[in-house]
């Protein structure tokens, strides 16, 4: 197990792809703080499966768009945890709407909740990282690469996390923390459910690997980044896609 005695904070961990890497990371080893925002009971499910798995794992609530709530939910798992070795930023959330619809709301709601977010939370565990070193991982999106109409200011958002990934790794790395960032397409989650079947046999179409992701495709992705295996990788986002793009 290559994350043994590592302790990993994932937010956005209750569904879909934070869920995923909670339960990869605990595969491997680590002790895992499992963060939610408002569905404790999806959260729960998460730490009774891995801790069913033979793993250690614990539920933490916060709203990660709020600076306040994340510092406290911070400091409760460096409370019960004694340290944080990996931040797995993969809270998020998308709102479509086309040019001439986009509301002052959703704008701030999707450049907090995904944007400020990484800010927040990187910031609020910088005093509980070992010395030794550590990792940060980021979840962005593809669509930076190619936004889809309506997809705007969820790209954008998006776009922010790269430039703060490669900007907090060129910060961080004189202390041996590591920040990358993973960018995957369309991954089969709740978040993605709602999309017509139509836009779905085309973007699988369109994928050389013949499928669209599964949430623990992109965990992989992040356990590996997250790992000693990607020591000297550091200010990288890197495409999930399928080749996609």
């Amino acid at each position: 197990m290559k994350m043994k005695d590592k302790i990993a904070l994932v937010t956005g961990a209750s569904r879909g792809i934070g869920a995923a890497i909670a339960r990869k990371l605990a595969g491997e080893g680590a002790s895992v703080a499992v963060v939610y925002n408002g569905n404790r009971n999806a959260a729960q499910q998460v730490v009774q499966a891995i801790r069913g798995s033979g793993g250690q794992a614990a539920a933490f609530q916060a709203d990660v768009a709020d600076e306040a709530s994340v510092q406290a939910m911070v400091q409760q798992v460096a409370a019960a945890f004694g340290r944080i070795d990996i931040l797995v930023n993969a809270a998020g959330i998308l709102e479509v709407a086309p040019v001439g619809q986009i509301s002052r709301e959703s704008f701030h709601a999707q450049f907090y909740t995904n944007a400020w977010s990484v800010v927040a939370a990187t910031q609020a565990v910088l005093p509980y990282l070992p010395v030794t070193g550590a990792c940060i991982v980021n979840v962005s999106s593809s669509l930076v690469l190619q936004p889809k109409p309506g997809s705007a200011v969820y790209s954008a958002s998006k776009g922010a996390v790269d430039v703060l990934t490669h900007s907090f790794a060129l910060e961080l790395g004189a202390r041996g923390i590591r920040v990358n960032a993973v960018a995957p397409h369309i991954t089969r989650t709740d978040m993605t459910a709602g999309i017509p079947p139509e836009r779905i046999q085309a973007e699988t179409a369109l994928t050389p690997l013949g499928r669209l992701a599964e949430p623990e495709d992109i965990a992989d992705a992040v356990a590996f980044l997250a790992s000693d295996d990607a020591r000297w990788i550091t200010g990288r986002t890197i495409l999930t896609d399928g080749g996609r793009m």
